[in-house]
């Protein structure tokens, strides 16, 4: 007992390792590269067209790209399975993949030598900020070389992504529209989860109320002292699931009514929650460890159905201990209910990946080829290329439905089941996500685990965008921003001590506290920039 409270006071005074990470210093992006111009740039030897992408009708041989992808992971080989042999094959390109981290990156732009494509994976970094310096217009290289680009792309991403100049430079992947949240092609991936043999012996509970909740988790205690109550996503690389998607689970709304910033964490209904799971705690049922547990932990212990009920997200990335269990026992498998819900009334508000996306893809001014790089954005984010990065070859790998859905053939299932390693080094399939989008992967109904395809059912209603909510901190470097990481990391400490606290009068204190905290690092300033940023965001989004 002591060595575990030693651990989690470790965890509370340690978590300002978890404040934002120091941007990219990023030398010479400011005044790099500005006199180069599209217009400057050679014409195509081929005949544009609107309808027909210009891959198709380039005819040009031994195309050689440069491509720097910001993240150590990234698979840099290429023309060697069978995604991108394919690829090398359409587009007469072979492309060198180099990775890197910010160091290297920062390390491109203060030698003035850049790679002919680069993907980021923060669109509000200093390089993506100034990405009119050193790369070049996407609509300026597509009016020159591939008009087609302009039905591929999304008007509502590119119109999100645009930047000063009022053009648009970096295309991200799994940017998703207002039409993609209507479409049904996306779902999200939080849910409240209980196993089915828990459900089944603790009769009729209510975990929508927070008095039903505190007496359902007693249940559960009573009829399974071996399992956790209750559990959630781990701390180790943020707040888990007991902050904004907790909030979420709860509709609490992101704007006020006067459409300014709305401080979601100190909102009535959920402090009301909060306060529950601290009564929850304070009963023996939620374990300390979860406070202390890092990812694999957590993933661990879903594998063995440690815990009798969740509150998760990002349950997609969980799938494989998800469905480990639900082989394992398939009576005590998960399933989504109805949990955590407003004590106002409020629906829940589920949001997924916004416009902002993932990895974010520039073309740079010293692209040596900009008609080849611009072809590649076109062919990838065409329905032609996402299936191919997602399903392969028509007819090989996959064959499509009466329906519009896709089913694998039996030779490529058979591989996919049975030879993971040889599945992702010689198809590589759906590894090639730097223009994904999880709209193709609904085409498959075995693109997600079985495991979770009952999550995604149950929920799906809830899913709503949150896009006036997004990329509105503090720009780096600031003294808002200084501000605003020292308040991150005192919120993430907070959390944790408000659902240990040891009295309800104790939790009000710790709450207090933190307001007390939020006036002298200057939060009016923070919500100054964070309106103004609102205001910018519903002007893209033409509201």
């Amino acid at each position: 007992m002591k060595k575990r409270n030693r651990i989690i006071r470790t965890l509370i005074a340690g978590l300002a390792a978890m404040a934002m990470v120091a941007p990219l210093a990023a030398c010479g992006v400011d005044n790099a590269y500005t006199t180069n111009t599209v217009d400057a740039l050679p014409d195509p030897a081929y005949t544009l067209s609107a309808d027909k992408p210009a891959w198709q009708s380039d005819t040009s041989k031994d195309n050689t790209l440069t491509w720097y992808v910001n993240a150590d992971w990234w698979n840099k080989s290429f023309g060697q399975d069978l995604i991108t042999k394919k690829i090398k094959e359409d587009l007469n390109v072979d492309i060198k993949f180099v990775t890197g981290d910010d160091t290297k990156l920062n390390t491109y732009f203060a030698g003035g030598d850049l790679p002919d494509v680069i993907t980021v994976f923060d669109s509000t970094s200093r390089v993506a900020k100034a990405a009119k310096n050193w790369s070049y217009p996407l609509q300026d290289l597509a009016a020159k070389y591939d008009p087609y680009f302009m039905k591929v792309a999304k008007k509502e991403t590119l119109d999100w992504f645009k930047l000063s100049d009022g053009k648009t430079h970096g295309y991200p992947s799994y940017s998703n529209t207002s039409e993609d949240y209507k479409s049904g092609m996306i779902h999200t991936s939080q849910a409240f989860v209980i196993r089915k043999d828990v459900l089944a012996a603790i009769g009729d509970q209510d975990f929508t109320t927070p008095e039903g909740f505190i007496a359902g988790m007693k249940a559960i205690k009573e009829k399974f002292p071996d399992l956790v109550p209750f559990g959630f996503n781990d701390f180790s690389g943020g707040n888990s699931s007991l902050d904004t998607v907790l909030q979420n689970m709860l509709g609490v709304p992101t704007l006020s009514k006067d459409g300014t910033f709305y401080d979601r964490q100190m909102d009535d209904d959920y402090l009301t929650w909060l306060k529950t799971l601290r009564q929850v705690h304070e009963d023996g049922n939620i374990s300390d460890d979860s406070f202390a547990d890092d990812g694999d932990t957590f993933k661990e212990k879903e594998s063995t159905g440690k815990y009798a009920t969740m509150l998760v997200t990002g349950f997609v990335g969980q799938s494989a201990p998800l469905q480990q269990w639900a082989s394992t026992d398939p009576d005590g498998q998960y399933v989504a209910i109805d949990g955590i819900r407003s004590t106002k009334g409020r629906k829940p508000t589920l949001s997924e990946t916004g416009l902002s996306g993932w990895t974010v893809s520039y073309i740079t001014k010293q692209c040596k080829n900009p008609a080849k790089a611009i072809q590649i954005f076109t062919y990838l984010l065409s329905d032609y290329g996402e299936m191919l990065v997602n399903y392969g070859i028509e007819g090989k790998t996959y064959t499509t439905n009466a329906d519009g859905t896709v089913s694998w053939t039996s030779e490529a299932n058979k591989i996919r089941l049975n030879d993971s390693e040889k599945w992702q080094k010689e198809y590589r399939m759906g590894e090639f996500v730097l223009f994904g989008h999880d709209r193709y992967k609904a085409l498959n109904k075995d693109s997600f685990a079985d495991a979770i395809k009952q999550f995604q059912e149950h929920n799906q209603q809830y899913l709503t965008p949150q896009y006036e909510i997004e990329n509105i901190a503090p720009d780096a470097g600031t003294l808002e921003a200084r501000s605003y990481s020292a308040i991150t990391t005192k919120w993430s400490s907070t959390l944790v001590s408000l659902i240990r606290a040891g009295s309800d009068k104790q939790f009000d204190k710790i709450v207090d506290q933190y307001k007390t905290f939020l006036k002298n690092n200057d939060i009016d300033a923070i919500n100054k920039v964070r309106n103004e940023k609102i205001k910018a965001n519903e002007k893209l989004l033409g509201e």
